[in-house]
């Protein structure tokens, strides 16, 4: 098994660097990449939609993206110990017909001791907002590092 790090158990600076390095490969939408920071048997909730495998996660991330356009996200640390981390974020996107929307919420994460993240339990909610609204400005792609976080943002 190959190691993904950093590994549990999580201080505050490795747990901050996990989760940007997973906002990072979000960030990227490339499903293929990010399914790599998944065990093979990862679970999740995601919503009301329950994902069991990392093969369905890759279909999961493929229906998202395909649906949530121009996706910019921002993620931070709310708590962690051991092989766990909660974190909260936010993320704007448009659908098809042009409307916008910012996502809040929250997820747990529980990493094995390879650092794969094993279990992802994700609450969220939509925001219509309009174009005009947004926060999120930067090209598509990595966050920039100058970027403000979420709660710089007041998010």
């Amino acid at each position: 098994m190959e190691n993904r790090p950093p590994l549990p158990p999580f201080t505050f600076e490795t747990a901050t660097q996990k989760v940007r390095l997973a906002e990072d490969a979000w960030n990227g939408r490339d499903p293929n990449r990010v399914v790599l920071g998944y065990s093979e048997d990862t679970r999740w909730r995601n919503r009301a939609e329950f994902v069991a495998g990392r093969a369905a996660a890759l279909a999961f991330l493929v229906r998202k993206w395909n649906r949530e356009l121009d996706y910019r996200l921002i993620k931070e640390v709310w708590a962690f110990g051991g092989p766990r981390i909660a974190v909260r974020f936010a993320y704007e996107w448009h659908d098809d017909s042009g409307h916008w929307f910012r996502s809040y919420g929250n997820e747990n994460w529980l990493f094995n001791e390879a650092g794969l993240l094993t279990h992802r339990h994700a609450s969220i909610n939509d925001l219509p907002i309009n174009e005009s609204e947004r926060k999120f400005s930067w090209p598509l792609g990595r966050r920039p590092d100058d970027h403000p976080g979420l709660s710089d943002l007041g998010l």
